[in-house]
């Protein structure tokens, strides 16, 4: 196993540091824009990249690009909601969406606001409908930027720093332990599991919030 991930984790080393963080930016923009965020796995990115993390310098880099990338694919969401909104919703890609989800997010964005696009960052589907479906509303885009900031900060910094301190660690026992690699995955394993388990939570309780707000029929 660690023969293997010092394969991965040099390989991706080996990649210039401003080339890979310019990488993950990118990466994050499409994840947040235009419903590609349902096939471009932007925690993976992030993930990947924050394994060749080397001293504060890269990581506060590293940490700036997914920032101003995912607020880059937010806001091009934003805007394109604003002006082709009604057609995205009717296209073929926005047809596979399904009318149900778009509904939901439009009665979710209604309901509950600004918190809604906060809680949207990480929530599936959700994150990737709910800036065009803000665009297609009322707010504004100060107030777009005022709740989906936090929410990217905060996203940023658990990913970049499991993954960073996650291959830190591996490096530093990898000498000393044959199943050091064992222990790196374990880590990144339960991060995911924490993260899966925490949207799990977060769906089910803003769900209970839509149905005791729904109105009586």
């Amino acid at each position: 196993m660690n023969d293997v991930l010092n394969w991965i984790l040099g390989a991706v080393g080996a990649v210039d540091p401003v080339v890979r963080t310019i990488l993950a930016g990118v990466g994050m923009l499409l994840e947040t824009s235009v419903l590609i965020g349902l096939v471009v796995p932007g925690d993976t990115i992030v993930i990947v990249a924050s394994t060749a993390v080397e001293g504060p310098i890269e990581y506060v880099g590293l940490m700036l690009a997914v920032i101003l990338g995912a607020l880059a694919g937010e806001s091009i969401g934003f805007y394109l909601g604003r002006r082709f909104g009604p057609w995205i919703r009717g296209s073929w890609l926005g047809r596979r969406i399904g009318e149900k989800n778009w509904a939901a997010a439009e009665r979710y964005l209604a309901r509950r606001g600004g918190i809604a696009v906060f809680l949207s960052r990480f929530l599936p589907v959700l994150h990737s409908v709910i800036p065009l479906t803000v665009g297609m509303s009322t707010m504004r885009y100060r107030t777009f930027l005022t709740w989906t900031v936090p929410a990217c900060v905060v996203w940023t910094a658990a990913y970049v720093s499991v993954g960073a301190a996650a291959a830190e660690g591996y490096r530093s026992i990898a000498d000393q332990l044959h199943f050091a690699g064992y222990l790196f995955v374990g880590v990144i394993a339960a991060f995911g599991l924490v993260v899966v388990l925490v949207k799990r939570w977060l769906k089910r309780r803003e769900a209970r919030f839509m149905e005791r707000e729904a109105p009586p029929e």
